[in-house]
């Protein structure tokens, strides 16, 4: 085992219960009744922090976000073991709605825009749960943040991959999420535009103060915009630090980043049970 590896071999960072926003404590799950997808996963997001989970494609971080947004039933799937704590409250087994209305918002894979419905439309359909009269100022806040959008007028379907996925951010805000949980936000963008996404994310947790759990296969730009990050195989988390640390690990350089020679699991370096360590 490298130095390098042995040094980030260490627990997590415990929080005080003030400081964390969503703690994930020893979770299983489970689709069909049969397949296991996480194996006592556990990880903790600081409030107003940008927190990126990594990892390679099938190893359960698209999982663990619908585990958080209550999303897992439609897909058959079940938390079988442990809890998701938000803001001091149990939310594992509440419906999709009412983890929307406690402040948590998921940007999903692939935009998930509505084609046929214009930008606006978009918008609205962000703010469902709302009940309140700012909606329409919430919009021009969205638009003051993706000028472009302003500019179309058309069905959403039209936009350019980039619009889309500003779209879905500018959606997630209307529901005025205290945590949004982004999934792949890089996907199928050219590198002009990944730079202008991640710009605007850092900007948006900057200046609104939103907490935001990241999943991105561009490693890369994702540990630039995190303050930390974990990384996941096979439904466990392998390794974890704050970005800085996880950016100058040697083997986080050779599997994620491209600067090594010969391509390796993280199985065979890191194993070990999780414990509660948030509550």
């Amino acid at each position: 085992m490298s130095t390098d590896v042995a040094a980030a071999k260490h627990a997590p960072r415990a929080y005080d219960a003030g400081q964390v926003a969503l703690a994930i404590n020893n979770i299983d799950v489970v689709y069909n009744d049969v397949i296991q997808v996480l194996h006592g996963l556990s990880l903790a997001v600081p409030k107003g922090e940008i927190v990126a989970l990594l990892g390679p494609n099938g190893g359960g971080k698209s999982t663990t976000l619908k585990a958080i947004s209550g999303l897992l039933r439609s897909e058959d799937g079940a938390i079988t073991r442990g809890e998701i704590i938000f803001e001091g409250e149990r939310i594992d087994g509440r419906d999709a709605e009412h983890i929307v209305k406690a402040g948590i918002f998921q940007v999903m894979e692939g935009r998930r825009i509505v084609a046929d419905m214009s930008v606006v439309e978009n918008l609205r359909l962000g703010a469902h749960t709302r009940r309140d009269r700012e909606v329409r100022s919430d919009i021009e806040r969205v638009f003051a943040y993706f000028p472009r959008l302003r500019e179309r007028t058309g069905l959403a379907g039209y936009l350019s991959g980039g619009e889309q996925q500003m779209l879905a951010i500018g959606r997630a805000l209307m529901a005025r999420p205290k945590l949004i949980l982004m999934d792949e936000p890089s996907l199928g963008l050219s590198p002009l535009l990944v730079k202008e996404v991640f710009g605007i994310i850092q900007r948006l947790n900057r200046e609104l103060g939103v907490t935001i759990l990241l999943v991105e296969q561009n490693a890369r730009m994702a540990l630039k915009a995190a303050a930390r990050g974990y990384i996941m195989e096979q439904g466990k988390i392998v390794l974890d630090g704050t970005a800085q640390q996880l950016s100058e690990n040697e083997d986080v350089k050779e599997f994620y980043l491209g600067q090594g020679a010969e391509r390796k699991s993280f199985k065979s370096i890191k194993s070990y049970k999780r414990r509660k360590r948030w509550l």
